[in-house]
C-alpha cells in the first residue's frame, strides 16, 4: 500500500469517527429533548468545559475538584438517567426486532368504526377516555397491569367501558392485534415540558406511552371533549372527526392496487382504433 493510499484511507477513517461521535450526540440530545435530563445534560457539559479551562489556566486546586466530579459522574448519570437508559434500550431493541402488519383492512376499518362511534358519543357527553392501539412494538408490560378482557372492540363496549364510575373508567383500554385486551391499565406518565400545563394526566400518559412505543393513543378530554391523539412523542389536539378518520386509515388501512390484467390487450385495442 502506498503511502497516499494509507493517508487517504487514515483520513476517511478519522472522518467517519467523527461523523458517527456528531450523529450519536444529536441523537441523544434529540432523545431527551423536552425533559429536564436535557437541562442535567447541559450541567454535565457545563462541568467539562469549567475542567478544560482550569486545566489551560493551571487552576490546580479547581481542576482536582472538577476531577473528582467527573470520576464520581458515570455513577450518579446511572442513578438518574435510569428511566432515559430503559427507554432507549427498549427503542434500540424494537428496532431489531420487526413484527408484520397487525390488521387487515377488513379488521382495521371495523376498528375505525367503532372507534369513531365511542369517540362521537364521548366527546359530544365530555367523557374522559384513554384508548392506546398497539403497532409493531409490543405492549405485554402493559397489558399487564390491566384487568382482561380480550374482546371484540365495539363502539357500546367502549363507550361502557368510560362511563364514569364504573369499575374500569380508570386508567386505559389497550387495544391488540384487534381485540380488547386489557382495561384499567397503567401507562408511563411523560415528563416532557412541552405538555401544555392545562393537560391533565391522561394526556401526560398519552404522551408517555408514544414516547415508549409507536402505539397509537386517543384520548378523549372530560373538561373540553376535546380529542387528541399522540404517536411518537407527538401530540395532536383538537382533532375533528374528519382529521382522526383520515388519520387512522392512513395508519392501518393498506392502499388497495388496481390489478393490471390484460393491460397488453387494452394497449392493442388502443392501437387499432388509432
Amino acid at each position: 500500500m502506498g503511502i497516499w493510499a494509507y493517508m487517504t484511507s487514515s483520513n476517511l477513517a478519522h472522518v467517519a469517527d467523527i461523523l458517527i461521535i456528531w450523529f450519536l450526540l444529536y441523537k441523544v440530545i434529540t432523545f431527551v429533548e423536552g425533559t429536564r435530563a436535557l437541562q442535567i445534560l447541559f450541567g454535565v457539559g457545563a462541568i467539562v468545559l469549567v475542567k478544560v479551562i482550569a486545566w489551560s489556566l493551571g487552576l490546580v486546586v479547581l481542576s482536582w475538584l472538577m476531577d473528582q466530579i467527573i470520576t464520581w459522574a458515570p455513577i450518579a448519570l446511572v442513578v438518574i438517567f435510569q428511566q432515559e437508559i430503559r427507554r432507549g434500550l427498549e427503542s434500540l431493541g424494537r428496532r431489531i426486532t420487526v413484527r408484520k402488519q397487525h390488521l387487515d383492512n377488513e379488521q382495521a376499518r371495523e376498528l375505525i368504526r367503532g372507534l369513531d362511534m365511542a369517540l362521537q358519543y364521548m366527546s359530544k357527553r365530555r367523557i374522559g377516555a384513554l384508548i392506546t392501539i398497539n403497532g409493531k412494538d409490543t405492549l405485554e408490560e402493559y397489558i399487564k397491569t390491566g384487568i382482561p378482557l380480550n374482546a371484540t372492540v365495539t363502539g357500546q363496549l367502549l363507550i361502557n367501558i368510560f362511563i364514569p364510575n364504573t369499575p374500569l373508567h380508570d386508567g386505559a383500554v389497550i387495544i391488540n392485534d384487534d381485540k380488547i385486551a386489557v382495561a384499567a391499565a397503567y401507562l408511563p406518565l411523560s415528563e416532557s415540558t412541552r405538555i401544555p400545563k392545562e393537560l391533565g394526566t391522561r394526556h401526560r400518559a398519552a404522551v408517555g406511552i408514544s414516547e415508549a412505543t409507536d402505539a397509537v393513543t386517543v384520548v378523549v378530554s372530560e373538561e373540553t371533549g376535546e380529542i387528541s391523539i399522540t404517536q411518537r412523542g407527538d401530540l395532536l389536539r383538537n382533532m375533528d372527526q374528519k382529521s382522526y378518520m383520515n388519520f387512522f386509515e392512513k395508519q392501518w388501512v393498506e392502499p388497495v392496487e388496481k390489478p393490471r390484467r390484460f393491460a397488453w390487450l387494452q394497449f392493442l385495442t388502443k392501437g387499432r382504433k388509432s
